[in-house]
């Protein structure tokens, strides 16, 4: 099956290398999961652009190597350009590993999220994965990727309806502390934290994404509290 990874850290990301990994180190655990793999990411960090799609300026295409496209646009456009152009025969389409959550609310904001939406849009499932960040600890890419092939194991295996995507978020663990559960649980629904520094007319925005409220049992509380959440969202 062919495969499309994408992100919206930029294609030159730690993240997008940790889910290539977590998708090489499936297939060759089994033979179920053999694949061709595409790399189709945004050329540079389009973060929070949530499901932009550009419509009046070009989109530049810089192929990289064989396989691997840097391209000039959101992530939304990747799908667009990857499954129209590049591949017409698209099995999945990955996104992440996204540094930071994209929890709750946060899949409305979310480029990460919005490249899985927009598969499920033209009926391709897809998995978006995340990797939520204790203040500004450092990550560990390898213990994410590690986490990622459990979860794709699982998933990529799961029929799925038409018009539905994953949202994957994946805990910050310290080192001594103990391997996550993979949760199945629903988003949750109250809002980030709207804070803001003023300077004159200036509104600087200051929440803490850390104290957001958390409905128990929900995404937000899942991943907080050290496991893996798993959403099932919808294109509706």
């Amino acid at each position: 099956m062919t495969l499309i990874l994408t992100n919206d850290d930029g294609i030159d990301a730690p993240g997008i290398q940790a889910l290539l990994k977590a998708v090489t180190k499936l297939g060759t655990e089994s033979s179920n999961f053999q694949s061709s793999i595409i790399i189709a990411a945004p050329k540079d960090h389009q973060s929070g652009c949530g499901h932009q799609v550009t419509t009046k300026n070009p989109i530049r295409l810089y192929q990289r190597e064989e396989n691997k496209y840097a391209i000039g646009g959101t992530p939304a456009d990747c799908v667009r350009i990857a499954t129209s152009h590049i591949c017409q025969n698209v099995k999945f389409v990955l996104s992440g590993i996204n540094e930071g959550g994209n929890l709750g609310v946060d899949a409305y904001i979310s480029g990460t999220v919005a490249a899985v939406r927009e598969a499920a849009i033209q009926g391709i499932p897809g998995v978006a994965v995340s990797h939520y960040r204790k203040g500004k600890l450092d990550y560990n890419w390898d213990a994410a990727a590690r986490w990622t092939t459990k979860v794709l194991s699982d998933l990529l295996t799961r029929p799925i309806e038409a018009g539905i995507y994953w949202n994957v978020n994946l805990p910050h663990l310290l080192p001594e502390e103990p391997e996550p559960e993979i949760i199945f649980c629903q988003p949750c629904t109250k809002p980030l934290p709207i804070n803001f520094r003023i300077e004159g007319d200036d509104f600087y925005y200051v929440g803490d994404y850390s104290k957001r409220d958390r409905t128990p049992k929900s995404d937000v509380d899942i991943c907080f509290s050290g496991n893996i959440a798993v959403t099932k969202l919808s294109v509706n």
